[in-house]
C-alpha cells in the first residue's frame, strides 16, 4: 500500500474501510470497529497528514480519494466505506470516482457545499488549546463532550501531549471546503449511501438531507441529541441505524 497507513482491526467477508475526521486517525473507530466486524473485515485508513498517514499534500479532495482506493484496491473487492466529517466526504467522492470500488457507502455528518466559511474562526479556536496538555485526563476534561475522541487524537511528546496533525495542514484542508461545492459528486453516487445527521450538526441546514435526496440510492437520519461525532455521543442509535442499513446492503 505504499505511504499509505491501515490499522486493521479484524473480521471477514466484504471489506468495510472507516475513513475519519479531520484532526483525527483510524483508531477513533475502534469501539464502532467491534462490532463492525460481525458484517465484515474492517479497516481503518490514517488518511494523508493524520495519524500514522504520509505527510505532505496535495491536499486536495482528489488526493484522498486516491489514498483510499489504493487501500480498496489491495482488499480484492468492493468496499462498504464508512466516513466521518472528512472522511464523509471522502467516501462518496470515492463512490463517485471509483464505482466499481464501493458497495455502500455511510456518511455522518458531512456537507457539499461550506463555500464562504474560511478556517480563521477555526484558527483561533485551536490557537486557544491549552497546549501541551499536561495528562489525557486534561484532554478530557478540556474537550468534554467530544474528549475521549481527542484522546486518540493526542501523542505524548516531551512537555506534554500535543495534536499529532500539524494545524498548518489542517487549515489547508479545511479552506478547500469553503472554495468549492461537492454536489456533482453526490450526484454522481450510485451505490446505496446512508447519510447521518447530528442533530447539533456543525453543517448548514438542510444540505443532509439534499444529499440523500440526490443520491440515487439514498437515505437520510438525524440522530437526536448527536453532537457532530454522532458516533461517540449516541453510539447505540448510530450502531442500529448503520446495522441496520448494513443488513439491507449485504443481504443478512
Amino acid at each position: 500500500m505504499g505511504a499509505v497507513s491501515v490499522v486493521d482491526f479484524g473480521g471477514d467477508g466484504r471489506p468495510i474501510v472507516l475513513l475519519h475526521g479531520l484532526m483525527g486517525r483510524a483508531r477513533t473507530w475502534w469501539r464502532v470497529a467491534q462490532w463492525l466486524r460481525r458484517y465484515g473485515h474492517v479497516v481503518g485508513l490514517d488518511a494523508r497528514g493524520h495519524g500514522r498517514g504520509p505527510r505532505g499534500g496535495p491536499w486536495t479532495t482528489e488526493q484522498f480519494v486516491a489514498d483510499a482506493a489504493e487501500v480498496v484496491r489491495s482488499l480484492g473487492e468492493p468496499a462498504v466505506v464508512i466516513g466521518h466529517s472528512m472522511g464523509g466526504l471522502h467516501a462518496w467522492s470515492l463512490a463517485a470516482a471509483e464505482p466499481d470500488l464501493v458497495h455502500a457507502v455511510v456518511v455522518e455528518d458531512m456537507a457539499p457545499d461550506q463555500r464562504g466559511k474560511t478556517v480563521e474562526t477555526w484558527r483561533g479556536y485551536f490557537e486557544s488549546w491549552p497546549v501541551p496538555f499536561q495528562s489525557l485526563a486534561h484532554v478530557r476534561e478540556f474537550f468534554g463532550d467530544t474528549g475521549e475522541y481527542f484522546t486518540e487524537c493526542v501523542e505524548e511528546r516531551p512537555d506534554g501531549y500535543h495534536l499529532i496533525a500539524a494545524l498548518d495542514d489542517l487549515y489547508e484542508i479545511a479552506a478547500e471546503w469553503g472554495r468549492r461545492e461537492y454536489w456533482s459528486s453526490v450526484e454522481a453516487v450510485k451505490c446505496p449511501m446512508l447519510v447521518v445527521e447530528a442533530e447539533h450538526t456543525l453543517m448548514p441546514p438542510g444540505q443532509q438531507a439534499e444529499m440523500a435526496r440526490r443520491a440515487q440510492s439514498g437515505r437520510h437520519l438525524v440522530v437526536p441529541g448527536a453532537n457532530h461525532v454522532v458516533h461517540d455521543s449516541q453510539p447505540d442509535i448510530y450502531r442500529g441505524a448503520v446495522e441496520a442499513f448494513l443488513s439491507a446492503v449485504l443481504g443478512r
